[in-house]
């Protein structure tokens, strides 16, 4: 028998989903990367398996794999559209997803609109890592016009530039350079926003083991962090993203960053026997 599906999207940043609650499913990079084709396959940004939790405190647990096959640890978008997912089959408002990062609280807000409290932004050059003692603030790290990042890790790594010109900034050409700079160790989220106003950002992501996304909600995540830690925004900010659309953020004083923005599914269907385990 073939392994069902949904197809479900954050402002465009897409999402195969597999539920391995009752049926266990593996799925190996290779497999992962026949379904992420977009030619051959399904076409994702990232492959979410729905498993039963670890943590008795979480309704479920997610695995999130990239189209290249690598493990994220985070995926903010991803998140908000299998919470939405679940309360409507719970028939809740509210549910925990357990991840690699930690229990995850996701809510659901009028118009559709699902928030998802992303846990704490860490700032330690340890933590996101990076290669070197650095202040995470102004990381030393280049390539053609972008330079100078903020550093954030939401459970995976993120690197933020600043640009007074988002259209003028090649991101095909420069995300991969950046992403596998030697300062990353695990690879990095090649994040570049533009302030349109103190609480309003404009962002595109190069995403590691992806490339560029229409929407990052943990790169959204990490800009509303960098942003504010720069003296440029207050602690919440509207993004807009390649998707047409906004998520909402709110970096709180504890530390955690909360993401508020819409899912959708669009289509379901079943893979074939053999391309997954």
């Amino acid at each position: 028998m073939g392994a069902p599906f949904k197809k479900m999207h954050g402002l465009g940043n897409d999402f195969v989903v597999l539920d391995a609650r009752e049926t266990p499913r593996e799925v190996t990079p290779d497999q992962a990367r026949r379904i992420g084709d977009r030619h051959k396959g399904v076409g994702f940004d990232q492959l979410i398996l729905i498993e039963p939790p670890r943590d008795r405190a979480a309704d479920v647990f997610l695995r999130f794999l990239n189209t290249d096959g690598s493990e994220s640890g985070a995926c903010g978008n991803g998140t908000r559209c299998v919470a939405s997912l679940l309360m409507g089959e719970m028939g809740r408002d509210r549910i925990r997803i357990e991840t690699l990062n930690g229990l995850l609280d996701a809510e659901a807000r009028p118009n559709e609109l699902v928030t998802v409290d992303m846990g704490a932004a860490k700032l330690d050059w340890a933590e996101i890592p990076l290669a070197s003692v650095c202040d995470t603030l102004h990381v030393p790290v280049s390539n053609g016009a972008l330079s100078d990042p903020v550093c954030v890790s939401m459970g995976n790594p993120h690197a933020v530039f600043f640009t007074p010109d988002l259209a003028s900034i090649d991101l095909e050409a420069l995300g991969p350079g950046l992403e596998h700079h030697k300062m990353f160790p695990q690879r990095a989220n090649i994040g570049v926003a533009q302030v349109l106003s103190r609480t309003h950002l404009r962002l595109r992501v190069w995403e590691r083991g992806v490339g560029i996304t229409l929407a990052c909600g943990s790169g959204a995540c990490a800009a509303m962090v960098a942003a504010s830690r720069r003296g440029l925004t207050g602690r919440a900010a509207t993004i807009t993203v390649d998707g047409g659309g906004d998520l909402n953020m709110e970096w709180l004083a504890n530390g955690h960053v909360l993401m508020t923005g819409p899912v959708a599914t669009s289509f379901h269907g079943e893979l074939p026997e053999g391309w997954v385990s």
